[in-house]
């Protein structure tokens, strides 16, 4: 079997990680690339993808799933001696050589825990996305003048469900949310800001998801947090300061189809402005469930009239030149009754700034 092209996954993996700051996770990438194809334990771990297309390898986001693997390791305490080069763990500096030596040896020993990663695609829950969306609530609120109904799909673990709880920092433009809250999204803001000024009361919140993680289990909440790399410490802060306030907040996500969930959800209610909404989520389910998604929008939409709203809500790449692999990710709003779409804002997939307007 032949392991190049998984090296060569592994690698531009790491080269897309270092673009990002993220370079300890680069380079155990880059380590886990080095110990590929000479027999060793992570040849039979990664053995399903061997001989597998580069297509398949990257779409299956094989590498990803193995740094995630290693990281859950160290965050479980399972792999002492491969801590002691993790970033907020051990050494201040990771010494490449006993850090290649240490992936082999956590490779052999705890073989069957990383086999549980490789075996589903990664699972993340950025909070931050929320500085993206919050604009488009404020928005509906603002033009509606109506309670809202936030239904999400795709929603992970749940964490953007509260996203009236966060705080958010616009810098020169202003802030919005509880100044106490324990999780502060300041990103870079350009352009205008949303309508600060609008009354918000969320009365209803729902979510489904394909495979929901369940918070209330300390392994599924530490698995949603190893899927952060292990050097981005304001990232790994503000997803455990989110896990917190969403137990505390009694978050649940059904597990469901998300057409099917839709239809059951989204017609709109009087006295409220329903708000279906999602991000960086459409491309992965089947060409089925897009579908029946849009048949549950374009129904909701019908439906809806000036006292029972309809908004769908999205944050999604747009293929064209842009800041991440040629695409942009986009915040769109559409409104019923009338159907007008307009885009909000072009923004950071991870939150980390929004140009808006």
């Amino acid at each position: 079997m032949g392991y190049d092209i998984l090296r060569r996954a592994c690698n531009e993996q790491a080269l897309a990680n270092k673009a990002l700051n993220a370079g300890f996770s680069a380079l155990v990438l880059e380590a886990a690339a080095e110990g590929l194809g000479n027999g060793g334990p992570l040849d039979a771990l990664l053995a399903p993808w061997a001989g597998a297309s580069f297509e398949q390898v990257t779409a299956d986001a094989v590498p990803l799933r193995l740094l995630a693997g290693f990281h859950d390791l160290v965050l479980a305490g399972l792999a002492p001696a491969l801590a002691a080069d993790y970033p907020g763990h051990g050494a201040a500096a990771a010494d490449p050589a006993r850090l290649r030596e240490q992936l082999r040896a956590a490779a052999a020993r705890h073989g069957a825990h990383l086999g549980r990663f490789l075996a589903s695609p990664p699972q993340t829950n950025e909070a931050a996305r929320s500085f993206c969306l919050f604009g488009g609530f404020l928005t509906v609120a603002a033009q509606t003048g109506l309670p809202l109904r936030c239904l999400e799909l795709g929603a992970s673990a749940g964490l953007n469900q509260i996203w009236d709880r966060f705080r958010y920092d616009l810098g020169e433009g202003g802030a919005w949310g509880d100044p106490a809250s324990p999780v502060r999204l300041a990103g870079a803001w350009s352009g205008a800001a949303p309508p600060l000024d609008a009354e918000v009361r969320v009365v209803e919140r729902r979510a489904c998801d394909q495979a929901p993680i369940d918070l209330a289990d300390p392994a599924a909440a530490r698995r949603l947090v190893s899927y952060v790399w292990a050097e981005q410490a304001e990232r790994l802060r503000r997803v455990r300061a989110a896990i917190a306030l969403a137990r505390d907040a009694g978050v649940r996500v059904e597990a469901a189809d998300a057409g099917e969930w839709a239809e059951r959800h989204a017609s709109p209610q009087p006295g409220t402005a329903t708000v279906l909404y999602h991000s960086v989520f459409w491309q992965y389910p089947p060409p089925a469930t897009q579908d029946r998604m849009a048949r549950a929008v374009a129904a909701a939409g019908a439906a809806a009239t000036a006292a029972a709203p309809f908004a769908w809500l999205r944050m999604e790449p747009v293929a064209a030149s842009g800041p991440v692999s040629g695409y942009s990710f986009e915040v769109t709003l559409t409104l019923w009754p009338g159907g007008e779409t307009r885009r909000l804002a072009v923004v950071h997939p991870h939150g980390a700034w929004v140009r808006w307007g």
